[in-house]
């Protein structure tokens, strides 16, 4: 007589490193679902500061792997490597499901559509302490997931995600060359290959704000964005439409890049990144300009943050920009 053994339809890949005092809410999230055919991989990135330790009274509920340090795309690798379910979920270890009925309704659209290869939700930043500070649903703004639309907006967030372990597979996973931004290049090469994508219009995951935040190296967030962006225009099978938005989807994310600098107080940053722009702009300098000042104004309405409009025209950066001087 065999014995078979119970295969989970979900795996919740949650990669780690030195996170703590975060970690435990992020796995109880998970063990609070109200679904309950998951399993849990824990993939500990060389983690120094205790993280084991605090693992330990979760050993009977989690697939603990230690790895040396190589970054967080490596180490969700190893995860989907180490994963039985067909249907492969992400949390960040600083992140938390902050919906009981995220994974359920997630399993819902698989259950209901056999094509489909990936379903993203909404999210709630949060400070430090969980508290919440504003709710992003960017189905408002990008309804379409298509590879226009991830070129666009990048409407991405890792611990949003629940993927076909099959469309992982084919793709071959996160490209673990990069540090950040490397959901935005997973979701490209995703969508180029034909996978199918849809929104489960729900706040399900809180994302939260601190200055461990991977993200939070505004300097290597930029330059990142802009490594994945050559790296998409460089492939030679790209539509002729999708060619043809290429100076569009560059300027947008520039200006992007360039507020994120400035959110965290790279004024030179800014500069450098909105000067690039000017090289995509399809408006006079006047008009973009303009659209600078109303990209950042929607950028930081995000995390309710107002911009102080007079401070910014005093900077030496922003007044040598908007004057044609050189840096």
């Amino acid at each position: 007589m065999f014995l078979i053994k119970n295969i989970p339809q979900v795996s919740v890949v949650l990669p780690v490193y030195n996170e703590k005092h975060y970690i435990a809410q992020a796995i109880k999230s998970i063990l609070n679902q109200s679904y309950t055919d998951y399993e849990i991989i824990v993939v500990d990135d060389g983690s120094t500061d205790g993280t084991r330790q605090t693992l330990e009274c979760y050993s009977n509920k989690i697939n603990y792997i230690y790895q040396r340090n190589q970054g967080s795309a490596a180490a969700r690798n190893r995860g989907i490597e180490a994963a039985k379910g067909d249907l492969i979920a992400f949390l960040d270890a600083d992140d938390f499901f902050n919906s009981p009925d995220k994974l359920s309704q997630q399993v819902t659209y698989f259950n209901q559509d056999f094509e489909l290869g990936s379903v993203h939700t909404g999210w709630q930043l949060v400070d430090i302490h969980g508290k919440g500070i504003s709710d992003i649903h960017p189905w408002e703004y990008a309804p379409k997931l298509d590879l226009e639309t991830w070129l666009k907006w990048k409407p991405v967030l890792t611990s949003t995600m629940m993927v076909r372990r099959s469309w992982l597979v084919s793709v071959g996973g996160f490209d673990a060359a990069l540090r950040q931004c490397h959901d935005v290049d997973l979701v490209l090469r995703l969508a180029i290959e034909g996978c199918k994508f849809e929104w489960l219009r729900e706040i399900a995951v809180a994302y939260r704000l601190h200055k461990g935040n991977t993200t939070a190296n505004s300097r290597q967030q930029g330059q990142y964005a802009i490594v994945v962006l050559d790296k998409f225009f460089a492939r030679d099978d790209l539509p002729v439409s999708i060619c043809q938005i290429e100076p569009e989807v560059r300027y947008h994310t520039l200006v992007w890049v360039a507020w994120y600098q400035y959110y965290h107080g790279n004024y030179k940053g800014m500069a450098e990144y909105l000067r690039d722009s000017l090289k995509y702009t399809p408006y006079w300098r006047g008009e973009t300009i303009a659209d600078w000042v109303s990209k950042f104004t929607l950028f930081s309405s995000d995390r309710n943050h107002e911009i102080d409009f007079l401070y910014l025209s005093e900077l030496p950066e922003w007044q040598n920009l908007v004057r044609g001087k050189k840096a």
